[in-house]
């Protein structure tokens, strides 16, 4: 074998395994929200008999610097022996954090939406079958200078009952990045940016268990402690 054409299939094969190398990388950083997590999630009213349905976020999402933009997946999981029937998982955003789309769903009117928030989406699930469950990509904006919530309730069609409900719970910085593309942040983590002195660590922690979280999740509470804070706000319902 001549020393040339060696050098070519050494080439190859180096040029082979750097791309093995890509593609193994690029899939395994492909979704790097971690694993999804319930944290903030708290019961309402009693669901059908054999129904449990709960909701997961990422643990971690990441904001781009520069657009503000980001992504979250929202799940709901049926993880009772029983289908669920017509139900329906709404996605509303808080203070920094503003739900632009979530696929697949219709937008909440302005008027319909509960106090305190800034934007929302109504996902209508025609039948949850036991043990299943569905996910959805959420796009949103995140204003790094301010808080952030998200709120996940799972309600009948008709948004009498909420069976569960899932914050508002914040994502947040425990690394203020701001030179950075990009700046990482948690589920149950108040975001607090470094002040301009660059002295004041940001405050980080889930301080609370579930319910409320500033005045949107108090308002939230007295409304909808008894499962109707979002019927209460409007005399008649939406159609999905």
């Amino acid at each position: 074998m001549s020393s040339r054409r060696a050098t070519t299939i050494a080439g190859s094969l180096v040029t082979a395994s750097f791309s093995a190398v890509l593609i193994l990388s690029g899939t395994a950083g492909a979704d790097d929200q971690g694993p999804g997590s319930s944290k903030g999630g708290k019961a309402v009213d009693e669901a059908p008999a054999g129904v449990k349905l709960t909701t997961l976020l990422p643990e971690k999402i990441s904001v781009d610097n520069s657009s503000q933009e980001t992504d979250v997946t929202a799940t709901v999981k049926n993880e009772g022996t029983k289908d669920s029937g017509e139900i329906r998982l709404l996605v509303v955003g808080f203070d920094g954090l503003t739900v632009k789309n979530v696929q697949g769903c219709s937008p909440i009117d302005e008027k319909d939406l509960p106090e305190g928030s800034n934007s929302g989406f109504s996902c209508p699930i025609d039948n949850l079958a036991a043990g299943k469950s569905e996910s959805y990509a959420v796009d949103a904006t995140f204003d790094l200078g301010k808080t952030g919530k998200i709120c996940l309730p799972v309600q009948t069609s008709d948004g009498k009952k909420t069976f569960w409900q899932q914050g508002p719970v914040p994502f947040g910085t425990t690394n203020p990045s701001p030179n950075a593309p990009a700046t990482p942040l948690l589920l149950g983590t108040d975001n607090k940016p470094v002040g301009p002195g660059g002295d004041e660590l940001p405050n980080t922690g889930f301080e609370r268990d579930v319910l409320p979280l500033g005045a949107a999740g108090t308002a939230l509470l007295a409304v909808g402690a008894a499962g109707l804070w979002w019927s209460q706000r409007r005399p008649q319902q939406r159609e999905n």
